[in-house]
Parts: C-alpha cells; structure tokens; sequence
C-alpha cells in the first residue's frame, strides 16, 4: 500500500520541523541534546497534528540509535517483551510510545525497571495532559515538553512544502483555497495534508480550487481531542460563560461541543451547573434542565440542539448563587479538620428529652442539634438574589420564635 502524504512529508532531521521554536533551533533545548548526543526519556504532548512523532522520528534518525515504535493500546504485552528483549540484547532502546496515557499496569510494571536502569529510554507521546492522565511512575522517570499549537504562518509553510516538493505532481492550489484550508486545519497538520491529498487526486488536473477544497471539507475541522486540554478547556469556557452571565459566549461553547458531537459532556455539565452556579437564586430550574437534558437526549442531534439552546440561554440570564456550595463547603471542612464530639444526647436515637418540633406552635422548637463543639456554626449565608431573600427572612423568623 502506498505511503499517505503525511507520511511522505515526515521530517527526518529536527531542522525540518514546523513550528515548536522554542524547543527546536539555534541553542533550542531539543536541538541541544541531539548535538551533544545525550537522550534522556522525555514526553511530548500536545494536540493532535503538530508534530509529536515527527520530532520523536527526528531526534532517533539524527543520533542514529536503535529504536522500536509502539501504540500503548494496540500493541500488546508480548510487543513490549519483544522490545525488553531487543534492549537487553543490544543495550539499550529507545521506544517510541503513542498514546502513552493509555498504557495499562501490566505494561507499565514492565517498563518501569528498564527506565529506571537506562536501558530503554522512552519517547512518549500523548494529546493528554501528562500531569492528569499519566501515571505519576512513569512520569517522574521522563522529561515533559509541551508542544505549542501551530499558527496561520506554520500551516501556510506547510502547504508550500507540499507544493514545492512535487510528491504530487504539478499540485497547484488557488490562494482562497489556501486560505480557507488554514482558516479550517485547526492548526492540524496532518488534517492539512490529508485534505490536499484527496483534493489534489479529486481533481482534473491537479489544481485545488476553493468550491473544490469546500466540496471535500464542508463543516472545516472542528475537533476536539477528549483526552486533550482544548477537550477541557472549552468545556470549562462553557460553563464559566455561562456563570458569567455572557450568553453569546455560552451558546458558541455550546455550538462547538454540540459540532464535535458530545451530547453526554454538555447535559452532564449542564446538570453541575444549574446546582454550581444557578442554585438558591433560582430554585425551579433544576427540574427545568432536567426535563431539558431528558428530551435532548430523547431526541439525539441535531433536534437536540433546540432544548439545548433554550435551557443554556436560561441558565446564563438566570440569578446566580454559589451559596449552598459555600455552605456545604464549610460544614465539610469542620469535619476534616476539627475534633467534634457524639450528637447532642437529646437528639440520639429515641431519646426520651427529644422534643418533637410539630407539637409545638409553628411546627417549630429551639434546641440544640449540633455537637457542642461546633454549636455556634453558621455555614449558611444568604446572598442578595430575591429568592435567598425570602430564605433569609424564614432564617430570622425563626431565630426569634421562643
């Protein structure tokens, strides 16, 4: 089978990299290990497309060491006994990970030994956050680099690569082409070049024509990686335009996760954020997003999108209040951190000194129900919205009954 574009245009030195200055070039940290022939087991992460495996290709082929390439999930624990072996018969590795978030335990307990030692040095690669998705041990023995997403500068180098290169012959691309194919790549290099590819052969004669580029890509590259930091990061701008009362804001971040298809994040965030942010201030819309995410979920996309929309423009006008979050907060710090002693006697199981509130006036009677240590606690602050108001005023009522 014939090698793809991307494969074809993959860099074997570090000084055709695009893009990640600041780990490659003149006294560039990369760059500087591979003059001094030093290789340290390191991770790269970052988004997809911009140049993990090339640089981890890059840096192998310049040192000319022995390496092997693994998938953390496609590849099973007989590969890597296959690569132990081929370290220890040739002393040392380097191993070239994918998705190295993934790895499980049986295969990270056989690692961890051959990394600690040196004799396999492991390249990692990963769209997730190494500090939250991969396990402390292996991280503590690697190097992390952060790869920055490419800019419109990088993914216009990129498309004149292709163009010059002439691995497809007499490629030509209209300049608005060129300009929605960066506008719409995400700064997703391969995507980049698997989109020319299929024009390019889509076409008569080789010539890219926008109707041509748009007829092959017409929703553009909305993607986000879920084990990625734009995956996270978009959703909490989604709820953080929401408590913030934008609602322009909230239905984009709306738009953007319901183009990415991910129907189950948005009612779940949906449901924290009615009780996160909305809370006390406006009560009743909890059963309202709840009816909202059920027939959301009835109808699937794209219908879903209608209560999606009107349930998050709701959401983000509505009073806010983080008051009973702050109350149960305070109550459970108290129970981490102090010495608090046995419930009130009067209270315990069928105490005789109990006294029922509804035999009294009001249906109420003061008597102490928290432990004396605490006694005085006042976890609860009402804030200024009318409903807490109404809270605040049955609050000191009470406190003045008796």
């Amino acid at each position: 089978m014939e090698e793809l574009l991307p494969i074809k245009l993959r860099p074997k030195k570090l000084d055709d990299i695009i893009g990640q200055k600041h780990l490659i070039g003149k006294n560039k940290v990369i760059t500087n290990l591979v003059k001094n022939k030093k290789l340290f087991s390191m991770i790269l992460y970052g988004t997809p497309g911009i140049g993990k495996t090339s640089i981890a290709i890059s840096i192998v082929e310049e040192l000319q060491v022995r390496y092997r390439m693994l998938n953390a999930v496609i590849n099973n624990k007989k590969d890597f006994d296959i690569v132990v072996e081929e370290a220890k018969l040739y002393n040392g590795i380097v191993l070239i990970m994918d998705e190295i978030h993934r790895l499980n335990k049986d295969k990270q307990d056989l690692l961890l030994p051959y990394l600690e030692n040196g004799l396999i040095t492991l390249i990692g690669m990963t769209t997730a956050n190494p500090y939250h998705a991969i396990n402390p041990a292996i991280r503590s023995r690697c190097q992390i680099f952060e790869l920055k997403s490419l800019d419109n500068e990088d993914i216009k180098q990129a498309i004149n690569k292709v163009i010059t290169s002439n691995i497809l012959e007499n490629i030509s691309i209209d300049n608005d082409a060129i300009n929605y194919i960066i506008n719409n790549s995400n700064n997703d290099l391969r995507y980049v070049y698997n989109l020319i590819e299929v024009a390019y052969y889509a076409s008569n004669n080789g010539h890219l024509t926008l109707d041509l580029v748009k007829s092959i890509s017409a929703k553009g590259n909305i993607y986000i990686d879920k084990n990625g930091d734009g995956y996270y990061d978009t959703i909490s701008a989604f709820q953080k335009s929401i408590r913030g009362s934008d609602v322009n804001a909230s239905l984009y971040y709306l738009a953007v996760l319901i183009e990415a298809g991910d129907i189950d994040i948005i009612c779940r965030r949906l449901s924290v954020i009615v009780y996160e942010d909305i809370g006390l201030a406006n009560p009743n819309l909890g059963p309202h997003v709840d009816t909202a995410i059920n027939n959301a979920l009835r109808l699937g996309l794209p219908e879903a999108r209608i209560p999606l929309a009107e349930v998050v423009i709701e959401l983000a006008l509505s009073p806010k209040s983080n008051s009973a979050e702050i109350a149960i907060d305070k109550a459970l710090n108290d129970v981490r951190t102090k010495k608090i002693g046995k419930v009130p006697k009067h209270i315990v199981n069928h105490s005789p000194d109990y006294k029922y509130p509804h035999d009294y006036k009001h249906d109420y009677v003061k008597q102490q129900y928290l432990p004396d240590e605490i006694k005085g606690a006042n976890y609860y602050t009402p804030k200024e919205n009318k409903n807490e108001q109404i809270l605040k005023n049955i609050m000191e009522k009470l406190q003045n009954i008796n």
